[in-house]
């Protein structure tokens, strides 16, 4: 029998880097069960913009909350009109070398589970196999009423087809698919219904003011109690739904780094952290052993 089997592979020895950085490889390898949580600055890199500045404030007003979608029909025009002109881009967004540094730690079984609070399925682009989309993934829609369920590619042809005069339109990207396009009138964005009850169709997404669904939450503490340390990339913790599991790990002794650019809602729990881009900073560590994808 192989003695080393189920032990996670030795990383091969790394180029001289800064203190800071050698530091956090240094909390890496002495982990062999890491507990991964990602956020938006995971995937600045990829050219998606992130919510918060250095101080943990948001740099543009809140994204659309549950009610307002559901509840008005000219928020569900301008939610999806914006969504329609920011789509054309981040449906075509790539990993870059943070999300693929991440998947070599998983290729080495360094991971427990890899939560992410980000919609854009770049770790699975990346090539990790287990994540937990946290707040779900933007590219696909779904029925509120009947729970029909289509991708976001098929959707987004729909949309466009409905609305052929807001093809002309370009607008600076915002966080999650969204796009900055003000001053036009979104009362003439025709929103599709659902194909099959004709009910409300809503990108299957997490939305503020919505409940996570608590399988997710289930199986996010079920491999938060087979970790042996937690590794923060790229959050602000700001929101509870990431936060809880920091704080839950902070309770059960296990030790916490984190890779953020300013301040996160737990620096006090942290027993190391490094500000630096995510994507240069994992790129120092492990770009020389990352095949791109």
């Amino acid at each position: 029998m192989d003695s080393s089997a189920g032990v996670p592979a030795a990383r091969p020895a790394r180029v001289p880097v800064a203190p800071d950085l050698q530091a956090l490889g240094d909390f890496i390898d002495r982990h062999s069960r890491l507990f991964v949580l990602t956020g938006a600055g995971c995937s600045t890199g990829s050219g998606i913009p992130d919510y918060r500045d250095a101080d943990g404030q948001w740099k543009r007003s809140p994204p659309i909350d549950f009610q307002a979608f559901m509840g008005h029909a000219h928020m569900r025009a301008r939610y999806w009109a914006r969504s329609t002109v920011g789509w054309r881009r981040f449906g075509h967004v790539r990993p870059n070398a943070a999300h693929r540094a991440l998947a070599a730690l998983e290729a080495q079984g360094r991971l427990v589970l890899l939560v992410t609070q980000n919609v854009d399925g770049l770790h699975q682009a990346a090539g990790t196999g287990n994540v937990l989309d946290l707040h779900g993934r933007l590219d696909e829609v779904r029925c509120m009423r009947c729970d029909w369920r289509g991708p976001r590619a098929a959707w987004q042809a729909e949309l466009d087809g409905r609305n052929p005069g807001w093809a002309a339109l370009d607008a600076a990207d915002a966080p999650d698919g969204d796009a900055d396009l003000e001053g036009v009138d979104f009362a003439s964005f025709v929103v599709p219904a659902c194909p099959r009850c004709g009910g409300i169709v809503k990108p299957d997404v997490v939305f503020f003011g919505e409940s996570i669904p608590p399988e997710r939450g289930v199986r996010a503490r079920a491999a938060l109690a087979q970790a042996d340390a937690v590794l923060v990339v790229g959050s602000s913790l700001m929101v509870h739904s990431g936060y809880r599991y920091v704080r839950a790990a902070s309770e059960d002794g296990l030790p916490i780094a984190a890779l953020n650019l300013g301040r996160t809602r737990a620096d006090d729990l942290f027993s190391l952290k490094v500000s630096r881009p995510c994507a240069e900073a994992l790129d120092a560590l492990y770009g020389p052993f990352v095949a791109l994808p």
